[in-house]
């Protein structure tokens, strides 16, 4: 079964860093755009950034300058490294693939299970 993991959420005092990973299966999805989204208690799951194949980025206004997504196409997995941490950053941060640019914003066709980032003030 293909699939996405994430991994690297936990807890964290505002003004601090933490690093998420998403590795996918083999080779699954291996050339797709990929990308993370966060959903909030009570919030509509919303998008924070994505990386093309070839590394042109896209990051939501809330995360820009804070937030830097990246990939490493050998190891199928991305990354996202979040610093200057803000309460309101706490969510479930879901890592997504899909085969578009269009897709992986608005609706990607595949989703890791989300770790939980928590940002405690």
């Amino acid at each position: 079964q293909v699939q996405l993991v994430e991994s690297g959420g936990g807890l964290v005092q505002a003004g601090g860093s933490l690093r998420l990973s998403c590795a996918a299966s083999g080779r699954a999805f291996s050339n797709y755009f990929k990308g993370w989204f966060r959903q909030a208690p009570g919030k509509e799951r919303e998008f924070v950034a994505d990386i093309s194949y070839s590394g042109n980025t896209v990051y939501a206004d809330s995360v820009k300058g804070r937030f830097t997504i990246s990939r490493d196409n050998a190891k199928n997995t991305i990354y996202l490294e979040m610093n200057t941490l803000k309460p309101e950053d706490t969510a479930v941060y879901y890592c997504a693939a899909d085969p578009s640019s269009f897709g992986i914003r608005i609706q990607p066709t595949n989703w890791g299970q989300g770790t939980q980032v928590t940002v405690s003030s």
